[in-house]
C-alpha cells in the first residue's frame, strides 16, 4: 500500500458514502472529496468536500457542538411543473436524490442525525444558484428560492449565503470546523472545472467573471 493509499485510509468515509471519489491534498494535508451534481456527503474528519456550482445549489450544514456537517449539490428544486419538463432530460443521468433540492436537502439533513448530529444545533450556508445560461430560464433563481423557502419553513438557522449573479463558484467546505472557502470562477479557462454541469444545463458562459476568494 503506498502512502497515500495509507493516508486516506487512516479517515475512513461513513456508510453509505464510500463511492465519492476521494484524494489526498497535499495543499491541506488531508482528504478532499469531490460531490458532483446529485450528490451529497457527510463527515466529522478533517477534509475538504469540494463542488462546482453553476446554476445548481449547495447547501453546507453543520452541527459546531459536534463537528461534524456535510454539503449536497442539486440541480432543480421539486419534480413539479417546469422542471418535470427539464427531468426528462436527465432521468438516465442522475438518480432523485441528485435532481431535486427537497430531496437532497432531506437526505442530507437525515444523514447528518444518523452520524450524531443535532437538529436544534444545525447551521446552514448556501451557495450558487448563478444565472450562467443567459438563454435558459433562471434555473439558479428558482434553485435560490427553493432553498430559502425550505430553510424558513424547516426553521433552520441560516449563517451565510453567497447566492445569484452570473457567475458560476467553487465551493470547499470543511466539516471538521464548517468553515467554507469560496472562489467565483473568472477566467476563460476556468470554464472546464464546470464541465460536470454542461451536461444538465447544456452549456456555461465563458466571459471572464472579476471575483476574489471569500470565506463564510
Amino acid at each position: 500500500m503506498n502512502s497515500l493509499a495509507a493516508k486516506l485510509d487512516h479517515l475512513p468515509v461513513l456508510p453509505g458514502f464510500e463511492h465519492l471519489r476521494r484524494f489526498w491534498d497535499s495543499t491541506h494535508n488531508c482528504p478532499t472529496v469531490k460531490v458532483l451534481p446529485g450528490e451529497f456527503y457527510v463527515s466529522g474528519h478533517e477534509e475538504v468536500v469540494s463542488t462546482v456550482l453553476g446554476s445548481c445549489v449547495s447547501a453546507c450544514i453543520y452541527d459546531p457542538r459536534r463537528r461534524l456537517g456535510g454539503m449536497n449539490h442539486f440541480m432543480l428544486p421539486a419534480p413539479s411543473g417546469e422542471g418535470a419538463r427539464e427531468r426528462d432530460d436527465w432521468t438516465c443521468t442522475v438518480g432523485r436524490a441528485a435532481r431535486y433540492g427537497n430531496d437532497a436537502m432531506e437526505q442530507l439533513i437525515n444523514a447528518i442525525l444518523k452520524a450524531g448530529g443535532q437538529r436544534a444545533d444545525l447551521e446552514v450556508k448556501i451557495f450558487g444558484g448563478g444565472r450562467v445560461l443567459a438563454q435558459m430560464t433562471d434555473v439558479g433563481r428558482r434553485n435560490i428560492e427553493f432553498v430559502q423557502h425550505y430553510i424558513e419553513t424547516e426553521r433552520l438557522k441560516l449563517v451565510a449565503a453567497d447566492v445569484g449573479d452570473v457567475y458560476p463558484r467553487q465551493v470547499q467546505f470543511f466539516p471538521a470546523s464548517g468553515k467554507v472557502r469560496v472562489r467565483q470562477l473568472k477566467r476563460a479557462a476556468d470554464a472546464g472545472v464546470v464541465a460536470e454541469e454542461k451536461q444538465y444545463l447544456k452549456r456555461l458562459a465563458n466571459d471572464p467573471i472579476k471575483g476574489e476568494v471569500e470565506l463564510f
